[in-house]
């Protein structure tokens, strides 16, 4: 039997807010409200802020509309830059990485299929976030959620593409999504 839920609106001042080490993330849906079928989170990232290390995620698609700014990737050997409007798909089991790809604020949704992975960054910015985390620990996180990481692909990106890691934590201030 399917879990039916109230229908609602969350507004632009709605959600935990967290922060990764590199970028920010807010709670807008959790599987739990989707019956597993799909995640939201926001991802505010501050100016030329490299979001993770090259990785690769067995379980899950990812795809990031961006709400302004500029985010780039690197989707396997494809180097891509969207901008406001555009959406970015990454697909499971692709090596991929993306960055505020401006010298200003960024602000992406991201949608995980199915539902699951936001419960790694949850866990994750409770730690304090992927510089405060033990690498033995992340290690394990990363296998519990079926994410394969490479950290030695850091210095190559930052150096690639202009970079810093980790971000700056991004205002708990946000303006309305329009």
């Amino acid at each position: 039997m399917v879990k039916q839920h109230a229908a609602r609106v969350v507004g632009p001042y709605d959600g935990k807010l967290g922060f990764l080490g590199t970028i920010g993330v807010r709670f807008m849906i959790g599987g739990g409200d989707t019956n597993g079928g799909f995640s939201l989170v926001e991802h505010p990232m501050s100016p030329r802020a490299l979001a993770a290390p090259l990785h690769r995620h067995l379980n899950e698609d990812e795809y990031s509309f961006v709400l302004e700014g500029r985010m780039g990737a690197l989707l396997g050997d494809e180097v891509l830059e969207a901008g406001p409007g555009d959406l970015v798909f990454k697909p499971r089991g692709q090596w991929h990485t993306f960055w505020n790809a401006s010298d200003q604020p960024t602000r992406i949704l991201e949608i995980i299929a199915p539902a699951g992975f936001e419960q790694f960054f949850e866990r994750l910015s409770d730690m304090g976030g992927v510089t405060a985390v033990p690498p033995e620990t992340l290690g394990a996180l990363c296998a519990e959620y079926a994410l394969e990481m490479d950290p030695d692909s850091v210095p190559g990106l930052l150096e690639r593409f202009g970079l810093k890691f980790p971000g700056e934590p991004v205002s708990r201030t946000r303006r309305p999504v329009s």
